[in-house]
This record gives C-alpha cells, structure tokens and sequence, in this order.
C-alpha cells in the first residue's frame, strides 16, 4: 500500500514514510493511493477482539511493517486500557447506543491513535536509527494523549503547543504534570488555530524539519485517522445487522478528523447508515453542511474545549474525495481560504452527513437530561451529539472522553462532581510548562534550545 498526497505535489510513499513525515513535503495530507475493499470479511471479523479487529485492519495498510512488529505494537498500545472491550458500547434505550471512547490512559478517544502512534515511532527509529522530534498543536485531549503515548521513549522528543486559559485545568495538568524529560508543553497565546498554523509553518520549513527528523502528532498523521476508522468498524460489528445500514454515528467535531475517520470506511465497502457532525458554538463545519459556506469566524471559549476551532485541518482530506481527487481545485480552495479566510462552495452536498449546532447555555442542559433520563453522565463535547437527535432512529453517539476531566460543568447543571483516580493523582504533580508567543520563529528557537543544549 502506498500513500498519496492531497495536493498531488510529492511522490507516493509507503505507509512508515507517511508515518514519519506526518504532513506531506508539498503541505498536503497522506491518503491511501487504493482501499482495500472490506465486506467480504464482515463476518469472519465479527467475533474478533478489539486488538484482533485492529490488527487484521491495519494489515491492509501498514505492509512495510513485519507483521509480528506492526502485532506486537497494537497488542502494546491497547493493553492498558481500563475496559475488557477497549471500545464498549452502552445502550441508552431501544435507538440509541453510546460508544464509550474515554478508557485508555487520558480518558479521551485521541487515546485510540496516539497509544498506538507511540508504538509505530518506535518501530521507526529502531528501523532507521533516527531520532525524532514530535510536534503538535492541542486544543486539550490531543496534547495529553500524545505525551502518554511518548512518555520516556526512547529517542523521541516531544514539543506539544496550546493556548494559554484555554484548555480545561485537568487537561492542562494532564499535560504540565508529566515529569518527564522528553515532554516540553508550550503554553502559546491566541488559539488552538493560532497554535495548528504556528506547527505548519515549521513544517512547512522543510530544511529545519529534516535536520530534527520533524514528525506531526496531530490529526494530520494519516495512522491516527487509520486508528480511528477501527472503533467504527468495531461498533458496527456490533450492531443488529439488520440496523447497521441505517444506524447514524454522531460524532462530536473540531478538527474534522474523528468524523472522517468513520467516513473513509465507506469507501471500504462497509455500508454505515450516515454520519451527524455534532459542533459547539464554535460552528464552522454546521455552517458549512447547511450553507456550502466555508468561512473563518470568532473563536468563542466554550464549555466544550476541545472543539474551539475554526480551522478544521482534515476538511482538506474530505475535500480531495468531494474534488475527485482535483488536486489543482484542492489547492486553489485552500489557498484562497487561507488568504481571504472564506470560500463559498456552489453546491457542497456529501451524502450521509449531517449536523447540528450546540451553544454554552444548551450544554448543561443536556448534560442534566441525559442524566434524568438515563441516569448517565456524559461529558461537555459527548452533549453536543444529542442536539436534535432524532428519537426514532437508531444511533450511535461517540463519547469522546470522560466526564471527571470537566467536573465544573457538572456542578453548575446541578449534577455530583464526577471523579477520576487517574485525574485526582495530578492534582499533587507539579505543574511545568514554557510560555512562549504564537511565533514561528520562537518556537522554531525554543525547541533547537533544548535538542541542542
């Protein structure tokens, strides 16, 4: 299998090569150059584990891995997770299941890819004897669960930017309460988005990326998005066959990623009943699917942290498939929407999408609905999924990570302050972190500073 890039501007690679360099040298995103087509292993893969499921996945796509190296490193990334089934599903009533995202080590579904991810960079350096340098931008959940995956590898340093009073204090702490030696959180001001252009711009610096042996650790890395499509798969195994082909997975969404992750699965040959973009307020992607208007606005902190973006970096990998793969079109959209922040589509339909708009003042009530009626708590991005959730239609609602890690939202809908032991040993860590302006250039100085003391 070899991978593509979305602007068309590089060579094909392997999938390692994809791995390492995370964003493509030409500023696009790695796809798969052909899909293997899945439904012919429906049934033999029914009754498999999750580690099992995720291993006959991805030995369509990671060939250039031996395959008792590419077992050993997914059987690794799963086995701390605190739930027998690794990805369960919860039935809430007769139409709507919850798939529970949140029980690997940071309680939040980024889990999923970066544990794995940790494993595969692994693999990378013993096979090249390259050190690597792993940057990333987080708007919370993403930054925690990349130093877990890559806390005390060896060879692997490991920068992760976010925006200062920004982020939840638990998830701040998940991230500054670390104590190792290979972790440097920089606390940038201005936004995530601010925080996502400042790390493409130095890999767009393709002289420094080579000289550190750069790699991306955001959604932009292509076997994140792989390791994400397998607890699709997963649930809908699960599922009444009979319902799988019109079950709607509801998928809280910033970053684009985790929505398009269950999407590439379609062109798999796996027949998924449609997908329902949940936003907060910050709601660029519903405007989007309701208008074909795909415009930069305000970022407005919300209660739902993690999903306080404007700039969603995998659009553009949506955007190659809705382009018949028009890698020129691509790059003109892009462009102009990086220059003018706007581009207005003539007619942007993808069938099977769906969403919904969530405000600040929705949430809690949401929150404390789910409860009264279910008697389950669910955290501030999980409630987004349930806005105008149609009653009489089946549905699965990821929820994206646990409640404990947004206790304040609970107190204030009037609901017990939902705990966690791994998040409540934080709170006797100290906390480290370096603030530095959203500056390229700074950044770029900060991180040569500490690979070369």
């Amino acid at each position: 299998m070899r991978y593509l890039s979305t602007r068309g501007g590089t060579e094909t690679v392997e999938f390692c090569e994809a791995v390492a360099q995370g964003l493509a040298p030409d500023g696009g995103l790695y796809l798969p150059e052909t899909f293997p087509d899945l439904s012919p292993l429906v049934d033999a893969w029914s009754g498999l584990s999750y580690p099992q499921l995720c291993h006959a996945f991805f030995q369509h796509f990671a060939t250039d891995l031996p395959d008792s190296d590419l077992e050993g490193a997914i059987y690794s990334a799963y086995a701390g997770f605190s739930h027998e089934e690794t990805a369960p599903l919860v039935r809430l009533n007769d139409q709507w299941q919850v798939l529970e995202l949140f029980h690997g080590p940071t309680l939040a579904f980024k889990d999923f890819a970066l544990q794995l991810l940790g494993n595969l960079y692994e693999l990378q350096i013993k096979k090249t004897g390259k050190k690597l340098c792993v940057l990333g931008a987080t708007s919370g959940d993403t930054g925690a669960a990349a130093i877990s995956g890559l806390l005390g590898k060896s060879g692997v340093e490991v920068f992760i930017l976010y925006p200062e009073g920004k982020v939840s204090p638990l998830q701040e702490r998940q991230m500054t309460c670390t104590g190792a030696d290979n972790v440097y959180p920089l606390a940038i001001e201005g936004t995530f988005d601010d925080a996502q252009r400042t790390v493409k711009e130095l890999f767009g610096d393709l002289s420094f990326r080579d000289s550190i042996g750069l790699s991306a650790v955001n959604s932009i890395n292509l076997a994140r998005i792989l390791a994400q499509s397998v607890y699709y798969l997963y649930a809908w195994l699960k599922l009444d066959p009979i319902k799988r082909e019109h079950t709607t997975f509801v998928v809280p969404t910033g970053n684009f990623g985790n929505v398009f992750a269950g999407w590439l699965l379609t062109r798999m040959g796996i027949k998924l009943g449609g997908f329902r973009v949940a936003t907060n307020q910050n709601d660029i992607l519903h405007k989007l699917f309701g208008s074909g208007k795909y415009e930069l606005g305000e970022v407005y902190p919300s209660l739902a942290p993690s999903m306080d973006i404007q700039v969603a970096s995998n659009f553009e990998r949506l955007l190659f498939y809705f382009l018949d793969g028009n890698t020129e079109q691509l790059k003109q959209v892009m462009k102009c929407f990086r220059e003018e922040g706007r581009y207005a589509f003539e007619k942007f339909t993808i069938p099977g999408f769906s969403s919904s708009s969530t405000t600040d003042q929705e949430i809690p009530e949401i929150i404390q609905k789910v409860w009264t009626e279910y008697h389950y708590q669910v955290d501030p991005h999980t409630a987004c999924a349930f806005k105008d959730l149609p009653a009489n239609e089946p549905a699965v609602i990821l929820a994206t990570a646990h409640p404990a890690k947004f206790p304040q939202v609970y107190e204030d809908a009037g609901l017990g302050r939902p705990t966690s032991p791994i998040l409540e040993a934080l709170l006797d860590k100290p906390p480290l972190k370096y603030q530095l302006s959203v500056d390229a250039r700074e950044v770029r100085s900060f991180i040569e500073q500490k690979l070369n003391p």
